[in-house]
């Protein structure tokens, strides 16, 4: 079985170097994937991970579309797939509006058109040949990569929620990011997917895994109402797919009180349907039913409880035949 590992969305700079040095003495699972929001940049902790982790494909999960150029994500994959070895995975998703324009400045518009055109230039100037391109979004004269990547090819893999995105991903990527996809949802999708053209499936899962099943429960409900409080469009997508009740429950406690009690509102068939939580064996069965239902590489985000390493020790062992 291929796993991935996720890393950063609860820990520090250090913690996500310490956490890489205990998966390089298992050998690694498939594949590391550091995510981006308004932290740490993922490109420099990939950077990092890729030279402590010798073996596992190192992932963006995910750098969005707006705030960079796509010659300069072709500059930073070709860059890391010569630092790794030829071990980069480029994984691009759109962000959302409150990101793009609050944060960033740029206008959230025509995503799905957007990421067409983007891949497109990134396949170009990570061909080493020069670039012409006239689209709507992006123009690029006589541009030449001054770098030789030791592949000739660097996969691309797109975060999809949306039916649009989603087509588009299955037609021009090599591979997806699924998020927050209720197991129900994915046993439908997949198959119906995988039928017009295979490409490698991947969805990242909340994961908590503790003695205490409690505590691990605790935390995954914190880390799902977290996102289903601030993400619009995970809140829109799930409403539309069996959870309007929890997704409103949740999100109009968080505008009244914030994050402190808003997680109360996650039912259990939420848990059950969304990500990995409980003790080591209740996981190992879980990861089982994704797995079933067509995901090709689970990555599993690691969601600490207590100790951060101890924790990971756990986390670790727990899935250790997909981290050898």
């Amino acid at each position: 079985m291929r796993i991935g590992v996720s890393l950063g969305s609860l820990l520090s700079v250090e913690q996500i170097m310490e956490c890489t040095n205990t998966l390089s003495k298992y050998g690694g699972p498939d594949s590391i994937w550091i995510p981006e929001t308004w932290g740490m940049d993922c490109c420099s902790i990939m950077s990092a991970v890729s030279q402590i982790a010798k073996k596992p494909k190192i992932g963006s999960s995910v750098m969005n579309i707006y705030s960079r150029s796509p010659a300069l994500v072709a500059m930073s994959a070709a860059t890391l797939d010569v630092l790794s070895g030829g071990r980069m995975i480029i994984g691009l998703g759109t962000s959302s509006s409150a990101i793009v324009e609050d944060w960033h400045g740029i206008k959230f518009s025509q995503p799905v058109a957007r990421m067409r055109e983007y891949v497109e230039v990134i396949r170009l100037v990570l061909s080493e040949k020069k670039c012409n391109y006239d689209g709507n979004f992006f123009h690029l004269r006589n541009f030449a990569l001054l770098i030789s990547k030791p592949r000739k090819d660097i996969p691309i893999y797109l975060a999809a929620i949306n039916k649009k995105m989603v087509d588009l991903t299955w037609e021009i990527a090599d591979g997806t990011i699924f998020y927050l996809r209720p197991l129900a949802e994915l046993k439908n999708i997949i198959p119906k997917m995988q039928n017009k053209r295979k490409i490698d499936v991947s969805c990242q899962l909340i994961t908590s895994i503790s003695n205490d099943a409690d505590e691990s429960i605790l935390r995954a409900k914190k880390t799902l109402a977290f996102y289903v409080s601030v993400g619009k469009i995970y809140r829109d997508f799930l409403a539309q797919n069996g959870f309007e009740k929890e997704t409103n429950a949740i999100f109009e406690e968080y505008k009244k009180s914030g994050l402190k009690e808003n997680h109360v509102y996650v039912s259990d068939n939420m848990l059950s349907e969304l990500v990995i939580c409980g003790t080591p064996d209740d996981g190992r069965k879980q990861l089982l039913r994704f797995v079933n239902a067509g995901i090709d590489l689970p990555i599993l985000q690691f969601n600490p409880s207590g100790d951060v390493q101890d924790s990971f020790n756990l986390f670790v062992s727990t899935f250790q035949e997909g981290m050898n």
